[in-house]
């Protein structure tokens, strides 16, 4: 048979894992899996959640609506826009994977462009769909030379992945505003976000002013679900919705319904808010008193924050796949994050560090002379 090759390659930090818990197996020593892109502190206790769920109706048992439940998307609305937008805006997707590979099979862009450490899973997404792709430096060189990416898309990604940097809200507002002006696409891609902040935080109520913006977000990581495979994209491009609408149903006819009703309790009601508030609160002091740790003992890459703070659930650290590898330490070799050649990326790797505090000193204490 035929076969039209996308030329994208399975996941190799998939392999990474499945190579990890192999090695488990067969010594029958304990491995501290940081290889691994989830939260993994404490699991958010849905108990209170899970009763408010009625299996044997049809919401649960009929077709979903096709742009999501309509009470999850104006959830969705009310906790991350401030109820300002619209919800014919929301668009409920099988994960923030999912609605990053719609909106690119939809967008008609002659290149794209990541950050210059970006979220390896990004290269093959453009692969798949057929645009070139390059980076750039800095958040600072988007400021001062806008008019280099002109009729091209931008990833924004804040906290980043791998690096897990924080910036400053005021100059990336800026700078999407400098962005537009030159015909720049922004997909702000921020699944990391709402762990770090709570219904307070406007920052998406914001970037509606920007008519040419894109907004994926996930709730595998806000609220702990990786694997319901929830997420949602966001425009206010009207000619867009209605392409990316097409796309999305014949993609799975519609995103699990358990899933949406799930995020959709746990976002309105008391029980649910306060599961998420406990899920971060655990989630967020150990990620903190993780990083703390690694500067403290010399570990963390200070090199690749001199201009933002370590805030996400990763980080790089000046040790490498190999020297981790030696203590039981899963990660992930710096090189699958980056296309740039001017830095020894065998130096560093990325770790996750949304682990338990205690597990976590555990393991790297063995390193410390």
């Amino acid at each position: 048979m035929k076969i039209n090759k996308s030329t994208a390659k399975y996941s190799a930090i998939v392999g990474i894992g499945e190579n990890l818990k192999k090695k488990s197996i067969e010594t029958g020593e304990e491995y501290l899996f940081l290889n691994r892109g989830i939260n993994q502190v404490v699991n958010i206790d849905l108990s209170e959640i899970i009763p408010m769920l009625d299996f044997n109706s049809a919401k649960m048992q009929y077709y979903p609506n096709n742009k999501g439940l309509p009470e999850l998307t104006e959830a969705i609305n009310k906790t991350y826009f401030g109820d300002k937008t619209k919800t014919e805006n929301i668009f409920i997707t099988a994960g923030g994977m999912n609605a990053l590979y719609l909106t690119y099979r939809t967008l008609d862009v002659k290149k794209v462009f990541t950050p210059a450490f970006f979220w390896g899973a990004y290269t093959n997404l453009f692969k798949i769909c057929k645009i070139p792709h390059e980076y750039y430096e800095s958040y600072n060189e988007l400021y001062e030379n806008p008019e280099k990416f002109k009729n091209s898309s931008i990833i924004i990604c804040d906290p980043n992945n791998p690096l897990g940097d924080k910036f400053d809200d005021e100059k990336l507002i800026e700078t999407v505003g400098l962005l537009e002006k030159h015909n720049v696409t922004v997909v702000w891609d921020g699944p990391y976000r709402k762990l770090f902040y709570d219904e307070t935080d406007n920052i998406y109520e914001r970037l509606l002013e920007f008519d040419n913006l894109i907004i994926t977000d996930s709730f595998s990581k806000s609220v702990g679900l990786s694997g319901q495979r929830l997420g949602f994209m966001h425009s206010k491009n009207a000619e867009f919705n209605e392409e990316f609408s097409i796309r999305l149903l014949f993609s799975g006819n519609g995103i699990n319904m358990f899933a949406q009703w799930a995020v959709e309790r746990i976002l309105t009601t008391p029980e649910g808010k306060k599961a998420a508030l406990n899920f971060r609160t655990k989630t967020v002091h150990d990620i903190a008193k993780n990083i703390e740790f690694l500067k403290n003992h010399g570990f963390l890459a200070e090199e690749f924050y001199k201009d933002s703070s370590p805030l996400g659930i990763f980080v790089i650290i000046n040790l490498n796949y190999e020297q981790l590898l030696e203590y039981n330490i899963g990660s992930v070799p710096l090189n699958y994050f980056t296309l740039k050649k001017n830095i020894d990326t065998n130096k560093y790797a990325r770790i996750c560090v949304s682990v338990p505090n205690e597990k976590f000193e555990y393991f790297f204490k063995k390193m410390i002379k």
